[in-house]
């Protein structure tokens, strides 16, 4: 199934999406294009809010895009493997069997399929600006942001790939 079908598919029913995903075998690569897609989304929806502060402040623009292209492609992955990787440790104290590779696939998969909103958050951000209206949606992705990581937790808390 297409990685978009799979999203849509989440906003239903997260955990049958991880434990299909898990079923389909060990991919690591899969993993990290998951994870590098996500943060590429996560960049893209930041340039509205950066063209609005670049506007307001009159600082250069550029900056602001390199910048943040720097931090969500190449700092925040690693940063989201070792959170990944302390999840595994946690779950483990909890007596689970969760894998290294199930417990990235379960953040990994919860970034990219809450993108969507992370999107609406960055055109909130730059066409609003700051207000209730940006928190509601800042509140809202975080709310199925953290739906879908822990849905798909329990799937790798129960199963060991």
């Amino acid at each position: 199934m297409a990685a978009t079908r799979d999203i849509v598919a989440s906003y239903r029913n997260p955990a049958a999406v991880v434990r299909r995903l898990l079923g389909q075998g060990p991919r690591e690569d899969r993993n990290l294009v998951y994870l590098m897609v996500a943060c590429l989304i996560f960049f893209v929806a930041q340039t509205p809010r950066l063209a609005r502060e670049a506007h307001v402040n009159g600082t250069e623009l550029d900056m602001l895009l390199g910048a943040t292209l720097l931090a969500w492609l190449f700092i925040a992955p690693l940063i989201f493997y070792m959170l990944a990787a302390g999840t595994q440790i946690i779950l483990k104290v909890m007596r689970g069997r969760p894998s290294g590779y199930s417990t990235r696939l379960a953040l990994f998969w919860a970034l990219l399929a809450s993108s969507p909103l992370v999107l609406l958050h960055g055109l909130t951000a730059g066409f609003v600006g700051e207000g209730i209206e940006l928190r509601i949606v800042g509140l809202v992705w975080l709310c199925v942001f953290l739906w879908f990581w822990i849905s798909g937790l329990l799937v790798a808390y129960r199963t060991r790939s």
